[in-house]
């Protein structure tokens, strides 16, 4: 399917994508089933199959057991409410249900298994674009695996990967997007630093229209990073992520190193001048601006 035809069609939907009245507060709480879901999503010809669940651990170990079992690429995993949501370096990803997007997609791309990271850095590049059909400004991209709103943390993304025989097998990429939340569905512990669409909006929005154009774009997002790689999103990515030139500080477990950002490579890694001159390749570990 053409860009541009995906592009015309999400900038229709977006308009389509938030409300205020309270019908649709009502409706999220009941949108989600496996018939409306299917009857949505299968309107792309990506989508191969939509398997629904009311309540799961995580989505993504449903994915990865289906893949297992020889699931084709582009079945997906929805589900209203995660028990064990996963997050990156071994974090839990609040999931309450009726408000939010937590699903997670088969993919099974002919890539080298050092590439899969890079499905992370596409995935943020589509949410961060439909976060940006909803907000006017305040939309960006944090390394490697989170999109925020005006600062705050709105979406995750966890990429996990079987391989053998130096190819990969299949890549689960795992999204959780805070839609509809209030800021005391927030555990407090985390209301400093997350937020939502309705919390940066004052609208709700609805989810089915919400997680169809998600996939709209990932779709688009995945075609280009197949034919080209992650240079042909670069630009998006950094567009988003407005790092370069910026001072940043690196935090791996108790380990952390500051330094300016010099670029991002080919295969993603972030390109940094530390303190003491010497150049950095950062794989791996949270990205912090400094000066904001």
């Amino acid at each position: 399917m053409p860009a541009d035809f995906l592009r015309s069609r999400h900038f229709r939907l977006v308009f389509r994508l938030f409300t205020s009245s309270s019908s649709l507060i009502m409706a999220n709480l009941t949108d989600f089933t496996q018939e409306t879901l299917s009857a949505r999503l299968k309107r792309n010809p990506f989508i191969a199959e939509v398997h629904y669940f009311e309540a799961v651990g995580s989505t993504n170990t449903i994915a990865c057991q289906l893949a297992l079992a020889g699931a084709r690429e582009g079945e997906v995993v929805v589900a209203d409410a995660q028990t064990k949501g996963k997050g990156r370096l071994d974090r839990v990803w609040q999931s309450p249900p009726g408000i939010n997007l937590y699903t997670s997609m088969i993919l099974r791309p002919r890539i080298e298994p050092a590439t899969a990271p890079q499905i992370t850095l596409m995935a943020g590049v589509a949410v961060a674009e439909l976060f940006s059909g909803c907000c006017t400004g305040g939309v960006s991209v944090k390394w490697p695996n989170d999109v925020l709103l005006k600062g705050r943390k709105a979406c995750g993304i966890l990429t996990e990967m079987k391989a053998s025989a130096g190819r990969v097998d299949f890549i689960i990429l795992g999204m959780g997007l805070n839609i509809n939340m209030n800021p005391e569905d927030f555990d407090p512990t985390l209301r400093a630093a997350a937020t939502s669409l309705k919390i940066e909006t004052g609208k709700v929005y609805d989810r089915l229209e919400m997680i169809s154009t998600l996939f709209d774009l990932i779709e688009k997002w995945y075609r280009v990073f197949l034919r080209t790689g992650f240079p042909g999103l670069r630009e998006t990515w950094l567009g988003y992520a407005d790092i370069l030139g910026k001072r940043i500080k690196v935090v791996y477990k108790d380990e952390f190193q500051t330094g300016i950002v010099t670029g991002i490579d080919d295969d993603g890694t972030i390109r940094m001048q530390g303190e003491d001159g010497a150049g950095h390749r950062v794989i791996a570990g949270d990205v912090h601006i400094l000066g904001r």
